[in-house]
């Protein structure tokens, strides 16, 4: 069965559960931004260029206004949307990070969450794409390593940085969530300083 519908009633949930002007994880963007990013990536990708971003958010500092933004991320995109077509492979992995983003976002740390199996191996997946995507070039190695002691080679080099957590970290991890992320990083300082380099910041 796919994973993000389901998904995207957890995120919609984490954003109803905070003021519009709640931190998140991305840095300078507070819930609305967060809100705004995807109802315009789903909806209107074009309006993300430009300012589009910022106007929406703007439009929804107030607590009515942020509900009803909220209520449009809970809406799925047009049947010819590849957000639509595409289900799984494009938002598996969005919809938990920016999950996450919420739920970490004011610096205290949430409650685990209990995912199904089923979608730890969809997250697994995503993790494989997205690592060699931003992490395949990097000028050290890179291995992943998750809590059953499963190992993804991400860059065969050397000297090798491993990264290590269960495998809903290690997504945080990949998409820049480093200090938010419960993973331990092993490695030359100098390798794992080139990874940091590497991720940067938390990925929209």
């Amino acid at each position: 069965m796919p994973w993000h519908p389901w998904l995207r009633e957890q995120l919609v949930d984490s954003l109803r559960s905070v003021p519009p002007n709640a931190p998140t994880l991305c840095e300078g963007w507070q819930a609305r931004h967060l809100a705004a990013h995807l109802v315009l990536r789903e909806h209107a990708p074009w309006r993300l260029l430009g300012g589009g971003l910022d106007t929406l958010a703007d439009e929804a500092r107030d607590d009515a206004a942020y509900r009803d933004l909220i209520d449009r991320v809970s809406q799925p995109p047009q049947a010819w949307s590849p957000h639509s077509w595409a289900g799984d492979a494009m938002n598996v992995a969005e919809f938990y990070v920016h999950s996450e983003d919420v739920r970490r976002g004011g610096g205290v740390e949430p409650a685990p969450r209990d995912l199904p199996p089923d979608l730890v191996e969809a997250l697994r997946g995503a993790l494989t794409t997205f690592a060699r995507l931003r992490l395949g070039r990097c000028p050290v190695g890179v291995t992943l390593v998750d809590d059953e002691g499963r190992r993804l080679v991400v860059s065969d080099r050397e000297p090798v940085v491993e990264i290590h957590g269960p495998v809903t970290e290690l997504v945080l991890h990949v998409f820049g969530r480093v200090e938010a992320a419960d993973t331990e990083v092993r490695g030359r300082e100098d390798a794992v300083a080139q990874v940091a380099q590497v991720l940067g910041g938390p990925d929209a």
